[in-house]
């Protein structure tokens, strides 16, 4: 019955839909099709290709995702949004390399960077581009000419102060967390959420830190928190509270509840689609082994999104 409902509600309204908005409420075969038409009707409509690839982007065929990104940055090369997500399409790339192939991880690398700064170049208040790079810079070692630099990291810190005073204390909590200085993060993620005007966003940063460091129960009363102040919609924060949760291997009921809730929202976040939300509950009800309930999840997932490989995969393993 999932699946009748899900494709009923697919092919209602699809042909006037924004591709965007159909990818994100759960229409990302019907947005991936139209994408395809319009850039082959309109090849010089270089945000059509960047559409695209933001389709791709999400189903993580990062392959496709840097294709058709190319080609939004060759028709319109001075979009800064455009040079961030190739950039974003490069990492993640780089982060499914194997470790058996270093030096093109390297070469992935130095693309990300490069492509991060281009989008900061071509517009220095785009603050997501500032966050990215300045993540970058702290993550990445000083040497194979990769350029990470925790004092790089910092400088966008001191950027963006005027504009995001949140995402300022945010670089400088990140760049603080790679230094080890766990007092200076903990008192700028802190600073970050008084300063934000979304702080369930950055209460659920917080919640990525205590998870890194193994710190649970800290944790999960920062996802409590965050998902408490969630009232901007449509919001990310019950899906990306459910995926932490998950991934610390922790309270799986109250991880599906949130995915749950989730799923039953009128919309959905851009950052978050709605095959992909199925598939977190998947993932989540198999840790619990409800091995059927987790298939009628990646069902429902491919059904929406049938080239996405995890679901694929996940639904093979328990066949």
């Amino acid at each position: 019955m999932v699946l009748v409902l899900l494709a009923a509600a697919a092919s209602a309204g699809a042909a006037d839909a924004n591709p965007r908005l159909m990818l994100a409420d759960g229409q990302a075969n019907e947005a991936l099709t139209a994408l395809k038409a319009k850039t082959q009707s309109s090849p010089k409509d270089a945000e059509a290709f960047h559409q695209l690839a933001h389709a791709y982007y999400v189903m993580e065929l990062w392959d496709d995702a840097i294709t058709a990104e190319q080609q939004a940055v060759t028709l319109a090369s001075n979009n800064s949004e455009y040079h961030l997500i190739l950039g974003c399409a490069y990492g993640n790339k780089a982060e499914t390399i194997s470790k058996f192939a270093f030096f093109t991880a390297v070469k992935l690398a130095h693309v990300t960077r490069a492509e991060f700064e281009k989008a900061v170049e071509l517009d220095g208040n785009n603050v997501e581009a500032r966050r990215d790079l300045a993540e970058y810079y702290a993550e990445a070692p000083g040497f194979f000419g990769l350029g990470g630099s925790k004092e790089k990291a910092r400088a966008q810190a001191e950027k963006v102060k005027d504009i995001d005073a949140a995402a300022s204390h945010w670089i400088k909590a990140r760049a603080a967390e790679e230094d080890k200085k766990n007092d200076v993060a903990e008192a700028e993620y802190r600073a970050a959420i008084v300063a934000s005007s979304n702080p369930a966003k950055d209460w659920l940063e917080f919640a990525s830190y205590y998870r890194h460091k193994k710190r649970y129960p800290e944790m999960e009363e920062a996802i409590n928190k965050a998902v408490s102040l969630d009232d901007k919609k449509p919001s990310n924060a019950l899906f990306d509270a459910a995926s932490q949760l998950l991934r610390a291997g922790r309270n799986f009921p109250l991880a599906a509840t949130l995915a749950r809730k989730y799923i039953a929202e009128e919309k959905h976040a851009d950052e978050a689609p709605l095959f992909q939300a199925h598939f977190l509950l998947g993932q989540i009800l198999e840790k619990q082994n409800d091995k059927k309930g987790a298939a009628d999840e990646y069902k429902a997932t491919l059904a929406l999104a049938s080239d996405f490989k995890r679901a694929q995969d996940a639904l093979k393993k328990l066949q």
